[in-house]
């Protein structure tokens, strides 16, 4: 056996402990009773030592060494380069503060859940900020060694090679034409007529309509499934991808785009290379391409007024309302795109969601660079809401600050993903368009061609390539924030 074959070895079973560690994860947010979290959270921080101890073991630091003086195949090369950043990643915690943050976090989620209901910020930022404190020593270790900033460091880990600099210059730019475009696109819809659609949708009928919608979009449900938990997510692995979503019997549309929203990140994992599964250079490449599938699928595709007539006489058929008004094609596309400054992210339209994002984003930056603490956050939050979406969340935390579950495990540096995912879903888009009619293939109900396109140069890809490679490949050119920009005023101004 090859040194080479060696670490392949090594990763795959490291894989198998992440694949336990996922399914753990999702049962934790979807099925576990209240009573098990404890000991769950005591489970989950073993298997994170186990796995880290996996990673960190002193022979690995000879294998690389030996195996990057091997005859390898081009593949193999790529494969090795990417199992030796994991290695070099892993190496810089010590054991302790792993699974000092795996029990913190946890504990931090787990109460969450409720305090976020009970709009209670004193006990919540009680348990925030010993997340805040590990993140930042981790963040400065990591620093150290990479010669990144504190954040960026953390950046790193979920969008590589993206940094603070190219970041606050995008959202510089996106803030300077944002709250206009909001405006012009609130005095525009004012002037048109919208049937809100009138519930109970009862929730039955609506996961009908989602299992019906997911099939359509290529879900392939002999390595997934639909459930429901607090907070919508993907998760598991590319085997076994589990989905979850909310419902609400008032309103049936906020479901039915969150269950597109995660089959798109659904079919990222479901399409990831099978040659390289349980391997680095397997895995989605960045939480950036991650969302842009899923923005990709739920804004690009969805929200398309063609693909709203798809869904219309799912609707009307489901909840037995063929002559409901509200829920013709028309009024459908009317409501799915309203644009309105909201409170809540995760209900956010395209057009005043990033600003949510900039936010969260200039927070978490300061945060921890160390320019401001957890006892700053309500009243920043509140300025920033403010003057950017023109709304006050003073003394409504759980509107505000405490509506996301990022923050509590430590997953600072992933907010910038979302934003970035929308400006990449943007450009693979108009790339598309030049080969491809696609309210055509919508028309046709031929969702083949775009779903080969994805998988052809994003999906297949996995992280064999850099972010920008595969976005040059694609397109022709690195990250393009115009397309995003055009998007928005194709689709709400003219």
């Amino acid at each position: 056996m090859t040194y080479y074959q060696k670490l392949e070895q090594h990763y795959k079973k490291y894989a198998r402990l992440g694949h336990l560690s996922a399914i753990c994860g999702w049962d934790q947010a979807s099925m576990m009773p209240a009573g098990g979290n404890e000991a769950r959270s005591e489970a989950m921080a073993e298997l994170a030592v186990l796995s880290h101890q996996l990673l960190t073991e002193p022979q690995l630091a000879d294998w690389f060494d030996l195996a990057e003086r091997e005859s390898l195949a081009g593949e193999e090369q790529v494969s090795l380069k990417e199992m030796k950043r994991s290695w070099q990643m892993a190496n810089l915690l010590p054991e302790s503060l792993v699974q000092e943050q795996s029990l913190t976090g946890s504990k931090c989620e787990h109460a969450w859940r409720t305090q976020r209901a009970e709009n209670n910020w004193h006990d919540f930022s009680k348990n925030l900020e010993p997340v805040v404190e590990l993140a930042r020593k981790e963040a400065q270790i990591r620093s150290e060694e990479t010669g990144l900033s504190r954040y960026d460091a953390l950046l790193d880990l979920y969008e590589p090679g993206m940094t603070t600099k190219e970041l606050d210059q995008l959202f510089a730019d996106l803030k300077s034409w944002l709250p206009s475009l909001i405006q012009q696109v609130q005095e525009k819809q004012g002037t048109e007529t919208v049937i809100t659609p009138q519930g109970p949708f009862p929730i039955e009928a609506q996961r009908e309509i989602s299992l019906e919608v997911m099939n359509k979009l290529g879900f392939d449900f002999n390595h997934g499934r639909l459930d429901i938990s607090v907070h919508p997510f993907c998760g598991g692995v590319p085997t076994d991808v589990r989905i979850t979503t909310r419902y609400d019997e008032d309103d049936f549309t906020s479901a039915l785009m969150g269950v597109i929203h995660e089959t798109g990140h659904a079919r990222y994992e479901q399409g990831l290379p099978a040659q390289w599964h349980n391997l680095p250079a397997g895995e989605a490449r960045s939480m950036g391409l991650h969302e842009s599938q899923s923005l990709f699928f739920e804004m690009q595709l969805a929200r398309n007024e063609t693909f709203i007539g798809l869904l219309a006489p799912l609707a009307q058929g489901a909840f037995m309302r063929p002559d409901d008004q509200a829920l013709t094609s028309d009024n459908l596309a009317l409501v799915s795109t309203r644009v309105k400054p909201d409170f809540i992210r995760v209900d956010a339209d395209e057009v005043t969601y990033p600003a949510h994002i900039i936010l969260r984003y200039e927070i978490e930056r300061d945060l921890i660079e160390g320019n401001i603490e957890v006892a700053d956050i309500p009243e920043l939050w509140d300025r920033k809401m403010n003057e950017y979406l023109g709304l006050s969340t003073k003394g409504n935390y759980t509107d505000g600050c405490m509506q996301d579950i990022h923050w509590t495990d430590g997953s600072f540096g992933y907010f910038p993903s979302y934003t970035l995912g929308a400006m990449y879903a943007a450009q693979f888009m108009a790339a598309m368009r030049k080969e491809m009619n696609i309210e055509n293939l919508i028309r046709e109900r031929n969702l083949t061609p775009i779903f080969n396109w994805l998988d052809k140069h994003i999906w297949k890809k996995a992280s064999t390539l850099s972010t920008d490679q595969i976005l040059i490949n694609a397109t022709g050119e690195r990250l393009n924030a115009e397309y995003f920009k055009k998007h928005l005023i194709d689709r709400y101004l003219k």
